[in-house]
C-alpha cells in the first residue's frame, strides 16, 4: 500500500496498553486490592476490569474495545489457546 506520495503507507503498530496515574484514597486502595485478591486478579486488573463494566453498564464502552488481555505466560502454541484443554490421564 502506498500513500499519496508514492511512499509505502507507515504500518500501524499493535495497539498499546495506555498507562495512567491513579491517586486513590489508601484505605479505598486497600479495599480494592482485598476483593482484587479475593478474584484471583491484581489491583491494575480489578481497576480495569470494574472500569470496563462501569463502561458497559452506561452504554459507553466503545465497539472496538478487545476483551481483557488474558494473565499468566501465554501458551507456546497461539493456537492452543482457543482449544480446550485435554483432560489428563
Amino acid at each position: 500500500m502506498t500513500a499519496p506520495s508514492g511512499d509505502p503507507a507507515p504500518r500501524r503498530r499493535p495497539q498499546q496498553r495506555k498507562q495512567v496515574l491513579l491517586r486513590l484514597d489508601p484505605l479505598v486502595y486497600e479495599a480494592l486490592a482485598r476483593w482484587a485478591g479475593d478474584e484471583l486478579r491484581s489491583a491494575n486488573a480489578q481497576i480495569e476490569f470494574l472500569l470496563r463494566r462501569a463502561l458497559a453498564e452506561a452504554g459507553r464502552l466503545p465497539g472496538g474495545t478487545g476483551p481483557i488481555p488474558r494473565r499468566g505466560r501465554p501458551p507456546a502454541d497461539p493456537a492452543a489457546a482457543d482449544r480446550p484443554a485435554e483432560p489428563e490421564g
